[in-house]
């Protein structure tokens, strides 16, 4: 009858938090010991409920039973279509506490928030550089490996950013999105307008 009547009397023993069902309480106690029983039987990884078992196993499958109603797009999880949903729908919960930008991600948020509180967290382990994001150490790890995993598919000219592959392939397009506004000059590069303008207002 606690179903019914909303009434939670289960509760955990380690932190007071409480659940209407036992096996509620069961599935979030392992949160406290660590207890993983549910296997998969292809990686041989761990978790701790079923339904993080179920979800991963698309992983291996490549099932995306989740479709997109705007565009078709698929995905293995429906949290993820939930977020990609956004696009289409314009859609930014998260807003920024301090500056009121607002986010269709909460990781878009928390990255955010690294330019109030100036935090690096992610060190370069060959020169001691710090970032705010992985996604920028990443980039810039590139210069110590010479990784450059953006290939031209024209040219076969490689490159350490998909930004750098964007503007060398307006080479082969011809495509100037960079426009001036005080004129009809266009450019292929933001670098090419900056210094047309500046020898323009000069």
């Amino acid at each position: 009858m606690t179903v019914h009547t909303g009434e939670k009397l289960f509760v955990c023993s380690v932190c007071g938090k409480r659940f209407l069902r036992s096996s509620n309480l069961a599935a979030h106690s392992r949160i406290h010991s660590g207890e993983r029983p549910y296997k998969c039987h292809v990686c041989h990884k761990a978790f701790n409920l079923s339904s993080t078992l179920n979800t991963h196993m698309t992983v291996h499958t490549g099932e995306k039973p989740f479709e997109c109603s705007v565009c078709g797009k698929r995905f293995t999880t429906s949290s993820y279509l939930a977020v990609h949903s956004r696009v289409h729908s314009g859609e930014r919960p998260y807003r920024c506490q301090v500056c009121d930008k607002v986010f269709s991600q909460f990781r878009y948020l928390n990255t955010h928030m690294t330019v109030h509180t100036g935090e690096k967290p992610f060190e370069c382990s060959v020169c001691g550089k710090r970032f705010s994001t992985s996604a920028d150490l990443t980039v810039h790890s590139r210069v110590h490996s010479g990784d450059r995993p953006y290939k031209c598919h024209v040219c076969d000219k490689a490159f350490s950013q998909s930004s750098t592959l964007n503007t060398h392939m307006t080479v082969h397009t011809g495509e100037k999105p960079y426009k001036c506004s005080l004129c009809d000059k266009s450019f292929r590069t933001s670098v090419q307008l900056q210094t047309h303008k500046s020898h323009t207002q000069q």
